[in-house]
């Protein structure tokens, strides 16, 4: 296999792999963290799980409380929350609070007691008589989806399909953000191996996409569905150039069936407002910290 770069002459992935090996770094037998790691994020990584501090997290007038930020897994949930208010679900009806988790708000008390993993979106759906929590943006849709009895088929192979792609977005995007997003746009230094490595994975990715595009209106078939709302705002903000500023680095324009998709999604009212919830940058009209009623997105 050969990978190609801006910088050089185009290597095979096993020169690239021998680049890699010829770095100074030895590991220790032991890990241990350093300070100086993590890039961008440094701030917020940490080997150790639980709350650093005690906050009691606040909570509206709604049944359903979202706690998130907007983030490619966050805009899942609002959007799914937003396509269900379109369609009569007044049950929907939901408190979005902002966690800003560049200052550390995920390690609060009150957030690891809904999710134990300290990472956002949690859902706190306070209808029944013992509040229940839901973590993991996909558990949120999914958990969505079967409460309301929208955007998952009921039919046991179109259910299977849907979930078949909203599986597959959550084992697929780490590769994408983990591991791509972060050395090509957060690490502290370019590294040539991780990015063209994971340059390939995210093509692969895309490909894959463009091809299941290429015979089905969505993702699941003929029908919109959680599978969409779930893998849209990571691939679909990559075609618009709205995440990690790659879209020309990757050559989005090769997969025409996956801008099609993209930007039919993005025409859908319900996906225009749940990008703005708990947006705290870009333009200001397009940021909605916090959420808690309908006319709250009316700017």
């Amino acid at each position: 296999m050969v990978i190609r770069n801006t910088t050089g002459p185009a290597i095979t992935l096993e020169q690239a792999r021998l680049l890699m090996t010829q770095t100074p770094y030895t590991p220790p037998k032991v890990w241990q963290q350093e300070t100086k790691a993590g890039g961008t994020f440094a701030s917020i990584n940490r080997p150790v799980a639980g709350p650093t501090h005690d906050k009691v997290l606040p909570v509206g007038k709604h049944p359903l409380q979202l706690y998130s930020l907007a983030t490619p897994n966050g805009v899942k949930v609002t959007i799914m929350l937003e396509e269900l208010l379109a369609l009569g679900h007044s049950g929907a009806e939901y408190d979005a609070w902002l966690i800003r988790i560049s200052e550390g708000d995920q390690f609060s008390s009150g957030f690891v007691e809904i999710n134990p993993n300290s990472k956002i979106p949690a859902l706190l759906d306070r209808s029944h008589e013992t509040p229940v929590r839901v973590f993991e943006s996909g558990s949120i849709l999914l958990y969505l989806a079967e409460k309301f009895s929208s955007f998952l088929p009921a039919d046991p192979a179109g259910r299977t399909e849907t979930l078949n792609w909203l599986f597959w977005q959550m084992g697929a995007a780490p590769y994408l953000g983990g591991g791509f997003g972060h050395f090509y746009a957060y690490a502290p230094e370019k590294l040539e191996y991780p990015i063209n490595r994971f340059a390939m994975e995210a093509k692969r990715q895309l490909d894959v996409l463009n091809r299941r595009l290429g015979e089905h209106r969505y993702l699941a078939g003929d029908t919109y569905t959680i599978a969409d709302i779930a893998v849209w705002p990571w691939y679909g903000a990559l075609v618009r150039n709205k995440v990690y500023s790659a879209a020309e680095f990757l050559s989005v324009h090769e997969y025409p069936n996956l801008i099609r998709w993209t930007e039919e999604i993005a025409a859908r009212p319900a996906v225009i407002k749940g990008q703005k919830v708990n947006r705290t940058w870009g333009e200001e009209a397009d940021q909605v910290p916090e959420r808690h009623q309908a006319s709250d997105l009316d700017k």
